[in-house]
């Protein structure tokens, strides 16, 4: 009894802090890009505008074919559940029942077979556009994550130094919503110290040691840096010795907010907000060695990951996203849970990542989330693995729209109607 009135009052009092601090989040850039965001004057709130296919910049010029596979794969994953469970938080995205019947015929399409203009009209026969708003405000901040590729070796020798860890068994995840409906959706990562709870370590603690000895180093790698930005990323290859290619993912995190190592380096007036990316801040951690350290323990965020298995039926598939399912180039999009749907397409309105006056207009699939996509009209675009990939997900920082497409037996207007006073 004694242990349990301890651990509720580090409970209550560690609650009550995340709330007084919950504003300091908005203060955090959302990427390493640098993109600051505002506290908002409101609280966050989905709005849904109905509108139509015609009024989709570009929808006529996209080729769909790559966004119905990724459907395909949230649909298989959709379809295990029962028909009356809704599909994500908000109730006017409907429940499985409801997109049952689209999705069943999305998994049974022959991809390789479609027609450019067939893909177009499985959407438009089956599905009515909602342009999305933050309090009926359309504009959002759109960014882009990859896959990174690493070198590394299943044991610690020559230059495979840094270890990936595994998620540790003494991790202790506490939901707050389950105290109090005030802090619904959110996590304390904590471990337990006799009988107090107290934070997971971070970073610095990680990196001078803290782990050490407990038989968690999942694979080394030869680039301190690269791992760093494998837990901005979530995911990753790491190429063996041998040519293998081990794939891993994102298993947990050690609970500490997520700071851009980006607004640090602006702040040491070394770059500035017009030249910073994920470029500049690579190069510059390896051309200063004896400041790296420092400047990544800034970020006391740190991320455990687990090994992957390749799908042999799709194993040119990208990796798995929050949903479960793998993520598909150029056309999976990560956003914030506490609004969207995982499964759910979305037409994507923004400009290119290396050219602002060139459009990126795109049919996508909610498939992935991150602790810095927060808000309504928020987005990340997976861009897939490679250099390429790198450099279109470290330029990428636009604004831009979004549309929500929901199967035409959906219709969330009556939902508010049926709930409203």
């Amino acid at each position: 009894m004694k242990r349990r009135l301890v651990l509720s009052r580090s409970l209550s009092i560690i609650s009550i802090l995340v709330g007084a601090g919950a504003a300091l989040i908005w203060m955090y850039w959302p990427q390493i890009t640098g993109q600051i965001e505002t506290p908002p004057e409101a609280e966050d709130k989905l709005t849904l505008r109905p509108t139509s296919f015609s009024e989709l910049d570009g929808w006529q010029q996209d080729d769909m074919r790559p966004a119905i596979r990724a459907f395909a794969r949230s649909c298989a994953a959709m379809l295990r559940r029962d028909d009356d469970k809704p599909v994500g938080p908000d109730p006017r995205m409907g429940t499985i029942g409801q997109w049952r019947a689209v999705c069943e015929k999305a998994v049974s399409i022959n991809i390789d077979a479609l027609r450019k203009e067939d893909a177009r009209a499985f959407f438009e026969s089956g599905f009515k556009p909602y342009l999305s708003g933050n309090r009926d405000n359309p504009e959002g901040l759109f960014t882009g994550y990859y896959e990174p590729e690493l070198r590394g070796s299943l044991t610690r020798e020559g230059p495979f130094q840094t270890p990936i860890y595994l998620k540790p068994d003494d991790m202790i995840s506490v939901d707050l919503g389950d105290f109090s409906d005030e802090f619904k959706g959110k996590k304390l990562v904590g471990r337990l110290t006799g009988s107090n709870l107290k934070p997971y370590y971070d970073r610095a603690e990680i990196e001078k040691g803290a782990l050490a000895g407990r038989d968690l180093e999942m694979v080394w790698v030869d680039d301190a840096v690269d791992a760093f930005f494998l837990q901005i990323q979530g995911s990753g290859r790491v190429v063996l010795p041998d040519g293998s290619v081990l794939r891993i993912g994102y298993a947990a995190t050690n609970g500490h907010p997520y700071f851009a190592i980006g607004r640090e380096l602006i702040d040491r007036g070394v770059l500035t907000r017009e030249t910073v990316s994920l470029q500049t801040i690579r190069k510059w951690l390896h051309d200063n060695p004896d400041q790296a350290d420092e400047v990544m323990n800034t970020n006391a965020s740190f991320v455990f990951f687990r090994p992957l298995k390749t799908d042999p039926d799709d194993p040119t598939a990208g990796p798995l996203g929050s949903q479960g399912v793998a993520l598909e180039t150029g056309r999976s999009l990560a956003v914030d849970r506490r609004f969207h749907a995982m499964g759910v397409p979305v037409w994507l309105e923004t400009t290119d990542p290396m050219n602002a006056d060139r459009q990126f207009h795109r049919l996508m699939i909610a498939q992935d989330t991150g602790g810095a996509i927060r808000g309504p009209v928020r987005g990340d675009i997976f861009f897939g693995p490679g250099d390429d990939a790198a450099l279109f997900a470290g330029h990428m920082n636009r604004k831009g729209q979004k549309y929500v497409l929901l199967p035409d037996v959906i219709d969330p207007a009556n939902w508010v109607k049926e709930t409203t006073p």
